[in-house]
């Protein structure tokens, strides 16, 4: 029921080299200078020395803010006004930007998703439920974990459920969704259900009592002469919003015109 995904074994590998080239790059030369990669080294010297000429001690004095930027920049400076330095340098960042989006991938991979199909008396209640995803390369062949549905849970609600080993970075995301059921149609927070009704009871008017999601017996007012099809609105009888509070429960009326056939009198 439940997807999963394997674990790649180059994973910490790929970690501990993308930790050690952030160390190196965790300074980005061309940043310090206020440049971009594409630039030429007259724009290069010039942005260097209006830079270094702020960030003199003559005025800036006692300022250990002062002495460390000035030490970026000359480092910067160095590394970039030398060809095959500033070439290894790019290399470097290439590198290093490759290995992010690596690093990232996998920690993605490590997270699963599926929905939930709860019913709907579930989203006020609360419930419990265990989750199993089966996977050939955990220790048991499987992870069981335990999801707890709070009471007034909103339908489209993800739970983040962190992963055990080999996929402790990881989570098993789940969103809840109402199980479709007969009696009610869900439409986001607003539910939808169907009062038949007989002709007369519709000419005439007055109040029909019917099951609310919880179980309680609501009252429904009924206008007289209703037409078939048109909506009482029952508020805040529906499922829980995100936000607080909850929707409302929309009641169709419905009803059979009465059709009588009959000779004319006198034929």
């Amino acid at each position: 029921m439940y997807a999963f995904t394997a674990c790649n074994e180059a994973d910490a590998v790929t970690s501990t080299r993308y930790v050690r080239l952030l160390q190196r790059t965790e300074t980005n030369h061309y940043a310090t200078l206020g440049l971009d990669r594409s630039c030429n080294d007259a724009q290069l010297r010039n942005a260097y020395r209006l830079l270094a000429k702020r960030q003199h001690p003559d005025l800036n004095p006692h300022s250990p803010a002062a002495v460390k930027h000035t030490q970026e920049l000359n480092a910067a400076h160095e590394v970039l006004s030398d060809p095959a330095r500033r070439l290894a340098y790019d290399r470097e960042l290439d590198t290093a930007k490759r290995a992010a989006a690596t690093s990232r991938t996998a920690r993605t991979e490590r997270n699963i998703a599926q929905d939930v199909h709860l019913r709907i008396e579930d989203f006020l209640r609360g419930t419990t439920l265990e989750v199993r995803v089966k996977n050939p390369i955990a220790p048991q062949g499987q992870e069981i974990y335990e999801l707890v549905i709070p009471t007034n849970t909103a339908p489209g609600t993800r739970f983040r459920l962190p992963r055990t080993e080999p996929f402790a970075d990881g989570f098993v995301i789940l969103r809840v969704r109402v199980l479709p059921g007969f009696r009610f149609k869900v439409h986001g927070s607003d539910l939808r259900c169907d009062l038949k009704l007989k002709p007369a009871r519709a000419a005439q008017g007055g109040m029909e009592m019917i099951q609310g999601v919880a179980g309680t017996p609501l009252r429904v007012p009924i206008p007289r002469g209703v037409g078939r099809g048109e909506i009482v609105r029952l508020r805040g009888e529906g499922l829980p919003k995100p936000r607080g509070g909850r929707g409302d429960l929309l009641v169709r009326i419905t009803y059979r015109p009465e059709i009588r056939i009959s000779r004319p009198v006198g034929r």
